[in-house]
């Protein structure tokens, strides 16, 4: 039996996709007003964490993927990106890297190094060692 933490109807897998579809269009606006951190930020609020579907999973995912490849200024991104973001985004790296993306895997690696220096290994730790809230 499935706990009622993952208990998922698809009426609440609808309504996220929903919400996802909103926020990707709130984060082309965002990235055509040349503001790719605000857009990022956007994109990792309300991160479907808890849910199994893959559907959702990937919808968001290809959301953050579109606002972090727009980052040009990392080092600039973290001055702007509060510490509440650092674990998922770190996750999302990880996800990003798993694709073999050439592109994708370069801009990971770029974050992913800034990421570290600002938030040290526990971020590290704590993102692979979190099997609950998955991307």
């Amino acid at each position: 039996m499935a706990s009622a933490a993952y208990l998922e109807t698809d009426e609440n897998l609808e309504a996220l996709i929903s919400r996802i579809e909103q926020k990707s269009r709130k984060i082309e606006t965002l990235l055509k007003q040349s503001e790719p951190v605000e857009a990022l930020k956007t994109a990792l609020e309300g991160s479907p964490l808890k849910t199994r579907d893959e559907r959702c999973k990937s919808a968001n995912w290809i959301v953050v993927h579109r606002a972090m490849m727009a980052i040009r200024d990392i080092g600039g991104m973290f001055n702007s990106l509060d510490t509440e973001y650092y674990d998922i985004l770190m996750k999302y790296l990880y996800r990003g890297l798993s694709t073999g993306d050439r592109p994708t895997c370069d801009q990971c690696l770029k974050i992913h190094e800034k990421l570290t220096e600002r938030a040290g290994l526990g971020c590290i730790l704590r993102s692979l060692a979190d099997t609950v809230n998955t991307v």
